[in-house]
């Protein structure tokens, strides 16, 4: 094959086409990577929860409060006027021990749904894995439990009403599997607000929405029976009253629904995860 000459006579000179491409496989998920980004994670994790009360006029105490007094709120108006069982606890700490793992649910949704779009200048200007801004909300969410569970068990201890070795056992089993459920559905919502910011209004309604149909103020046995399967069919009810019976030593356990639940929770898990890592390289374009 002849080359064309160029007007001045010389034979063009081509320059060759290179194609530069990686000799590692990336995985959706490399937990390799994860793994090497691990003191990331604990910086950020740790930074969230400096920031959330710093500059408040009660610091850290509302840890605390805040817990206090919706569990307050709660037993005037289901205790005291709806007059609702509380299978044998005071009503309290009945509501007390509801709102704890309901909060712990809560707080890692809502910090999970904004946690990309608040932080646009890492996630524009630095390259880490993404999904670790998420993840980063649930050491917040797991502290302020704890304290919260210290606190009731010395209320309880005091009381002379500590729950059993066996039944505090299953504490961080419920635990594990309302945090599974609150990061698969975080991770699809903060994929989900960077493209439509209609997602970080939305969220906290249906939170409050979610709040009233959970046995958190109520335990399930004040459910009437005609609807009590559908009612269970809610995964976040039968993991919040397994996860009170458990702090509290007594309470039925509706072992069958938490089953499925667990179910629900670790697909959840598993389908956020996957959906946050697929839109993984449009964020930085679009956010």
């Amino acid at each position: 094959m002849t080359l064309p000459l160029h007007p001045s006579g010389a034979v063009p000179v081509t320059t060759p086409l290179r194609r530069i491409r990686s000799t590692t496989r990336r995985t959706p998920l490399d937990l390799g990577e994860l793994w090497r980004y691990r003191d990331l994670w604990l910086t950020l994790a740790l930074r969230d929860v400096k920031l959330r009360y710093r500059q408040t006029a009660l610091g850290v105490a509302w840890v605390v409060l805040l817990p206090l007094l919706a569990s307050g709120i709660f037993t005037v108006v289901f205790g005291l006027i709806a007059k609702l069982p509380s299978d044998g606890s005071p009503y309290f700490l009945f509501v007390f021990a509801g709102y704890l793992g309901w909060n712990a649910f809560q707080n890692t949704l809502q910090r999970c749904g904004i946690s990309l779009i608040g932080n646009t200048a890492l996630v524009t200007k630095v390259y880490f894995p993404r999904i670790i801004l998420p993840a980063a909300s649930v050491l917040a969410s797991l502290l302020d439990f704890a304290v919260g569970v210290v606190m009731l068990l010395l209320v309880l201890l005091l009381r002379g009403e500590l729950p059993g070795v066996q039944s505090l056992a299953l504490v961080p089993l419920f635990m594990l599997l309302v945090q599974l459920l609150g990061l698969g559905v975080g991770f699809v919502s903060a994929a989900l607000t960077v493209r439509f910011r209609d997602v970080q209004y939305v969220l906290p309604f249906l939170i409050q929405l979610l709040l009233y149909a959970s046995p958190v103020a109520y335990g399930v046995s004040a459910v009437p029976q005609a609807v009590r399967r559908l009612y269970l069919l809610n995964p976040v009810a039968p993991l919040l009253d397994g996860l009170r019976a458990a702090l509290l030593g007594r309470g039925d356990v509706h072992w069958l629904a938490i089953g499925v639940s667990a179910v629900v929770s670790v697909t959840m898990f598993v389908v956020g995860t996957l959906f946050f890592l697929y839109q993984d390289r449009q964020y930085a374009d679009v956010i």
